[in-house]
């Protein structure tokens, strides 16, 4: 903080002095004229004016001083709040820096929001950006709001016509206006993958979830709406092979093949695009921490489950979710745990769900046959849900098959989107 300026404060005003108001004495001639009664009576009045001036003196010191007082105690206010508030974000840094060194989901959630916040952008791109961490997948859900396709110029050029006089602008063919845009989404994309992946203290980052949305209204209804135009998932191992600086660099085609993007074919007509992960399933203001002390929360704990009482548990929680839901005997791994019938004439279908209660990452084997069992039995989709997380080897091998890989974030996150009291605690023991 600055030191205190008094300003004018700072100089104390001189006090009056009988010489500038003594009348000169009377003169020889001058007494003899009556002069020295005029000099008494000059006198009696440069007295009293004297006096009069040394008291306004008195007076305008003393209201110096007290003001000099108040704006020191001011100052010293100030100091006090500006030192609480750097020893509190002093002190909120270094829980910062101790979570990231830890791991912790909220710790790294609100760097990498700084991050994210901090990342320059043109004028009239939007700032709203969120992080999730979900340390059981080593996984960063990003939710990015991005300009409209309007931010596309509608004219292509202006033409000067010489014989009229004037300047005429030539559109830009909806194609052209729609392929830029996506350059933009996917260029955003791809920036934010290596900000992301070089701030990550400590590599505990090793996947990224995008999602690219925007603040619109449907022209339709007339009703707010926020598509998703641009979704993708990708690992440190995949990005790191990238080479962004070559000239002839395609960045819709590099996230579409080497991430399976999905890029709005139609985004200047709002046509949404299904995230590979929501980030409700990861934001950590919805997902409760996974290490809440037990005598406080008093919600079931997943991990004191059998596994066929897991098993149950996820098929009610589908039920909920409004699919038609059939139970399997127990089975091993890469078999059905649960059937769930989604009767949507277009986004529905057979779905394949495998539970898995575990505390330590899902192998990626797992991962493997489980898309061996959709293929086997036709299904739609195969989902997976764990009570732990998945490693990136898992995320990379799910990237353009219909595979959902929801971990114990996600799933809590789903419980809570439901009404369903659970949690996940790690020191939790099974039942014998």
């Amino acid at each position: 903080m600055t030191p205190l300026d008094l300003g004018r404060l700072a100089n104390r005003e001189l006090p009056p002095v009988w010489e500038a108001f003594a009348p000169a004495p009377a003169g020889r001639l001058s007494r003899m004229f009556g002069g020295a009664q005029r000099y008494e009576a000059a006198l009696r009045q440069a007295e009293a004016d004297f006096a009069s001036a040394q008291a306004d003196h008195q007076h305008r010191e003393t209201q110096r001083q007290k003001e000099v007082v108040d704006a020191r105690r001011a100052h010293q206010r100030k100091a006090s709040e500006a030192e609480r508030v750097t020893a509190a974000y002093n002190a909120s840094l270094d829980a910062m820096e101790a979570g990231l060194q830890s791991g912790d989901r909220h710790a790294l959630s609100k760097y990498m929001d700084l991050v994210l916040q901090g990342s320059p952008y043109p004028q009239g791109f939007p700032t709203e950006r969120k992080a999730g961490y979900v340390p059981e997948s080593s996984l960063l859900a990003i939710e990015w709001y991005l300009p409209l396709p309007d931010i596309v110029p509608e004219y292509k050029l202006y033409k000067h016509i010489k014989t009229r006089r004037a300047v005429e602008p030539t559109s830009r063919p909806v194609p052209e206006g729609r392929q830029i845009y996506q350059r933009v989404i996917a260029q955003i994309a791809l920036r934010t993958l290596r900000e992301v992946f070089d701030a990550d203290p400590g590599g505990l980052i090793t996947t990224i979830v995008f999602n690219g949305r925007v603040h619109a209204v449907d022209p339709v209804t007339g009703k707010r709406i926020e598509p998703h135009l641009i979704t993708l998932r990708a690992t440190r191992e995949q990005f790191s092979a990238l080479v962004l600086d070559e000239p002839k660099f395609k960045p819709v085609e590099c996230v579409r093949r080497h991430f399976f993007a999905d890029v709005s074919p139609h985004p200047d007509e709002l046509v949404p695009v299904e995230p590979v992960m929501p980030f409700t399933m990861a934001d950590p203001r919805i997902v409760d921490p996974i290490d809440i002390i037990s005598d406080i929360d008093k919600r079931p704990n997943l991990l004191d489950l059998h596994h066929k009482e897991f098993e149950a548990f996820i098929q009610n929680l589908f039920a909920r979710m409004g699919f038609d839901t059939k139970l399997y005997q127990a089975s091993g791994d890469g078999g059905v745990d649960c059937v769930a019938y989604d009767p949507h004439p277009i986004k529905g279908g057979k779905f394949i769900v495998q539970a898995k209660l575990y505390t330590k990452t899902v192998e990626p084997t797992h991962v493997r046959d489980l898309y061996g069992t959709v293929q086997h039995e036709g299904a739609t989709k195969g989902i997976m849900i764990t009570t732990s997380g998945y490693g990136p080897d898992s995320y990379k091998f799910a990237n353009g098959k219909p595979l959902n890989l929801i971990d114990g974030a996600g799933l809590i996150s789903l419980c809570h989107q439901h009404n369903i009291p659970a949690r996940i605690l790690k020191r939790g023991k099974k039942k014998p």
